[in-house]
């Protein structure tokens, strides 16, 4: 498989460092907004596993995983519905991430009513723009087959794999592989 991308590195975020900077510049700004970093993330994976991203689902839990989220959490993500590690308000905005993460968006009123039942118009926004940065790397990433970094992969395959995660085309050769994750604690 890793040839079946050969020509992504041209077109990686890294190969266009204005605009890595600007969407990095971006991500701090969003991301650490109220709610707070937990939940931000979580919406960001939430998001991605509904949009099929595989390098942003790694990203988004590896990401939770630093920041101090425990992974049996994170793997509850998987089906946050029917876990007692997510509270009502926890619910809201991931039924809303999943809703506004699929292609058509299948967000409706119901998702709205449920949000305002639990956070403020701020964290409304900060949540909405956590799912929207998403989409823009859900589609950049996946269309390009970016390649998903060896230690971001590494705990995805650990602990995500008996979910059913794998990374699939964000795999490739040693020499295509970043050094770290984009975003440690």
């Amino acid at each position: 498989m890793a040839g079946q991308f050969e020509n992504r590195q041209r077109w990686d975020l890294d190969a266009w460092p204005e605009m890595y900077g600007k969407l990095k510049e971006l991500q701090v700004m969003i991301f650490t907004g109220a709610p707070g970093l937990e939940l931000n993330f979580m919406v960001f994976t939430v998001a991605s596993l509904a949009a099929g991203c595989r390098h942003c689902q790694a990203h988004g839990s590896y990401a939770l995983h630093n920041f101090g989220a425990s992974d049996e959490k994170i793997a509850a993500l998987w089906d946050f519905e029917s876990s007692d590690l997510f509270d009502d308000r926890d619910r809201a905005a991931l039924r809303f991430a999943l809703a506004a993460g699929v292609t058509p968006n299948a967000v409706g009123p119901e998702h709205h009513a449920d949000l305002r039942a639990h956070f403020s118009d701020p964290e409304v926004r900060t949540l909405l723009g956590v799912v929207s940065l998403g989409g823009f790397m859900n589609r950049y990433n996946d269309s390009l087959g970016t390649v998903t970094d060896a230690e971001s992969s590494d705990w995805a395959a650990r602990v995500l794999g008996p979910l059913g995660w794998e990374i699939g085309k964000h795999t490739g050769a040693v020499h295509e592989q970043r050094t770290g994750p984009p975003l440690k604690s």
